[in-house]
């Protein structure tokens, strides 16, 4: 999996609209480059790119493993407390509300409008996820709290409906543009800050692989092995949260790799055991990522694809392939 990585990311920065050699974008990367176009293209565009793309699909398959053993549901994703449409919230009240209150659109602020997207995508995911973690001290069972978190991205689609109705044009058309997803809008300090932060937390996740492979084993034979439940299962959730919270800042809300890649995962290397499967998903988000965001900047298309359309057309024959070969194992055993 890490050689696909390497392999996906050099075929990232040699393929796009404009085509570079192969010799000419290593003399890039190690600084003898001659050519500023070129230069810019590579520096300032494709690797930004594929590294985001790297981090933001670890970060979603991770998110993704730890909300299905939580809440021992194979349907489960990152978005499946809201966490997700709470980002969307944030940006919709900042988007949809700028040019009605403020006169002047955020979509023509440039980077500072991207910066204030940003920042409110982070505080609405953090306001849902404290909601969550708050009603989770409260709620015993997790088929309770995953309907609460259903509820909460209904409630939070619904107020961004009735913004969306109230809204000019021009800001309506931002937040659907912000809605689609994209590896391209990180570049700069911002990459490197989001690559750093995600370098961060992804290892910190791993921390928790001992109580998640307990909490496989059902609650009552993780309580009696000396789990603490509710602790844990909150530390698996704020990890989750925190892990979306941040992509879908940086990124915008992508789609299904939270969902596919952990089943993927699984099918692979053929174990449960979280030991081998959080370093396995990380991997593969990071590999599917990058399949996605190349074939999004494929030549021949005008500007990029938006990346969601690109994940659910590349993940939903992959899942059901794996899903597919599954139950054909279990009726021949």
């Amino acid at each position: 999996m890490i050689a696909a990585i390497a392999v996906l990311t050099i075929v990232n920065l040699l393929i796009g609209s404009v085509k570079i050699p192969m010799p000419e974008v290593c003399n890039i990367l190690l600084g003898y480059g001659d050519n500023e176009i070129w230069q810019n293209i590579i520096l300032k565009s494709r690797l930004p790119q594929a590294l985001t793309a790297i981090a933001a699909g670890a970060g979603l398959a991770v998110s993704g493993l730890q909300m299905q053993t939580v809440f021992r549901n194979p349907l489960a994703g990152p978005s499946v407390l809201g966490i997700s449409n709470g980002s969307a919230l944030g940006v919709a009240f900042v988007v949809l509300l700028s040019g009605r209150i403020g006169g002047v659109a955020l979509s023509r602020l440039g980077y500072l409008g991207d910066a204030a997207m940003s920042v409110a995508a982070i505080i609405g995911a953090l306001a849902v996820m404290m909601l969550i973690v708050w009603i989770s001290q409260k709620v015993k069972g997790n088929v309770t709290l995953l309907i609460i978190g259903v509820m909460i991205g209904y409630l939070a689609n619904a107020i961004i409906g009735v913004l969306k109705f109230l809204s000019p044009e021009e800001d309506v058309k931002a937040f659907v543009v912000w809605g689609l997803g994209s590896f391209s809008r990180v570049s700069g300090d911002e990459m490197v800050l989001f690559v750093v932060l995600m370098c961060v937390l992804l290892p910190l996740s791993c921390l928790l692989v001992k109580s998640m492979n307990l909490l496989l084993l059902g609650d009552r034979y993780a309580s009696n092995l000396g789990l603490n439940i509710s602790r844990a299962r909150l530390l698996v959730i704020l990890s989750s949260g925190i892990l979306v919270a941040i992509v879908t800042a940086y990124c915008g809300p992508i789609m299904f790799i939270g969902l596919a890649v952990p089943h993927l995962a699984r099918a692979i290397f053929r174990t449960s055991d979280h030991r081998i499967l959080m370093p396995a998903t990380m991997l593969c988000g990071a590999a599917l990522a990058l399949v996605c965001n190349l074939i999004a900047r494929m030549p021949g298309f005008e500007g990029a694809l938006p990346v969601n359309s690109v994940t659910a057309l590349v993940g939903a024959p992959v899942i059901a392939a794996v899903l597919f070969r599954r139950r054909k194992d279990e009726i021949g055993e």
